[in-house]
């Protein structure tokens, strides 16, 4: 039996799982999360295989740097062996780094270098993966991206309409959030739907297009910011808004940055919050109940539009699923979506759906409708333990 750690870096979050290999797949050892990194409501929590807290400490988390090492604490504290592998979860790999591979000084440099496609999320990643070799220093530790599900795309799917020149640079649409689509795929078992649509909705959110189980087409592009509105940022924009902004609103590159990344979205329409629970809770009984209200309707009709799109390239749908944040809790959000969607004939069970079951559609539904929570976490796991798997 082999053991494997699997960190999954979040903008703001560092996930963890440390996993054993069994005859039937994969057992949980530990769980864990530190969450809010950076703000005075940060947290670290962690859980053994049978739900019980190992570990609930409410000092602040500063950086990913300070929430590994309450990983690594963590570790120690419960008694685990070394593990044999450890998994990274990285956003994007650039043009040159599109399959998992084992991290070396050369791969590191190649990250380093890569860190303009996802600003918000390599750098953090990096430096977990510093603390990781530091107190792992003779563990297998591979980069598992996010990009790798994607990657045999259409070529009408990831050319941008752009000059060619520049795509011969590696700028095209990428694609993200393949470790949950690639879980997501996973848990449907055999035989998968032929026409599956996957909307993974959270602070980050994508919708993807799945054949066969493979990736035909999806809504974020070059980096994570395209596509719907998400927590922090925009989704698709209009391009002369950029050129606007830098040209009359003189905003030099690291301010338009930080508006796209990290002020649009749902924070920016509403003017409080990214988070969907807050904005709900605003809608209802304050002064910006209206704006809050807009930032949600927004949303659902972004990811209700998407979803149409992805329809379209699949000529058709047989299965929706919901996951992330978001997907996996937020009731209110996936019927309104769906809502949007009844022309199609996708029709909810209501009380399905308030149950976040596993199937949501009612039976008069022409198109099957799922709530399954990704599980990232696991799928680098297992990726990290197959990459680092020993040659016979």
């Amino acid at each position: 039996m082999r053991m494997a750690l699997a960190l999954n870096s979040g903008s703001s979050s560092l996930k963890f799982g440390l996993f054993q290999t069994t005859t039937s797949g994969l057992t949980t050892v530990l769980t864990g999360e530190a969450d809010a990194i950076g703000s005075p409501q940060s947290r670290f929590t962690a859980r053994d295989a049978d739900g019980k807290i190992v570990a609930n400490e409410t000092a602040p988390v500063p950086d990913q740097r300070a929430a590994m090492n309450c990983v690594v604490r963590t570790l120690a504290n419960e008694g685990m062996p070394t593990p044999d592998a450890i998994g990274h979860r990285m956003v994007h790999g650039g043009p040159a780094l599109r399959s998992d591979v084992r991290i070396s000084p050369a791969v590191l440099l190649q990250l380093d270098g890569a860190k303009g496609f996802a600003p918000l999320h390599i750098p953090v990643a990096l430096s977990v993966i510093a603390v990781a070799l530091e107190q792992f220093p003779n563990v297998a530790q591979v980069a598992c991206f996010d990009t790798s599900f994607h990657r045999d795309m259409p070529l009408h799917a990831r050319t941008l309409p752009i000059p060619r020149a520049l795509k011969s640079e590696g700028i095209e649409r990428y694609g993200f959030h393949g470790l949950s689509c690639e879980s997501i795929v996973l848990q449907m078992g055999h035989p998968i739907p032929e026409r599956l649509i996957i909307a993974h909705l959270g602070n980050g959110s994508s919708v993807t297009a799945v054949r066969h189980g493979k990736s035909i087409d999806t809504s974020m592009g070059l980096t994570p910011t395209g596509g719907i509105i998400m927590g922090t940022r925009t989704g698709d924009l209009d391009p002369g808004v950029l050129v606007y902004l830098l040209r009359e609103k003189k905003l030099n590159v690291e301010q338009l940055d930080a508006l796209l990344q990290r002020e649009a979205g749902l924070r920016g329409i509403s003017g409080v919050s990214s988070d969907m629970r807050q904005l709900r809770a605003a809608s209802t009984h304050n002064d910006a109940c209206a704006d809050a209200q807009l930032a949600i309707d927004m949303y659902c009709i972004a990811a209700a539009k998407q979803i149409a799109a992805m329809i379209t390239s699949l000529d058709g749908v047989d299965a929706i699923v919901f996951t992330g944040g978001i997907g996996e809790n937020d009731t209110k959000t996936r019927a309104a979506i769906c809502s949007r969607l009844c022309w199609i004939g996708v029709q909810l069970d209501v009380q399905a759906n308030a149950a976040s079951s596993r199937t949501i559609s009612a039976a008069t539904s022409r198109c099957a409708v799922h709530v399954i929570r990704s599980e990232e976490t696991q799928q680098i796991a297992r990726r990290a333990l197959g990459v680092s798997q020993p040659r016979s």
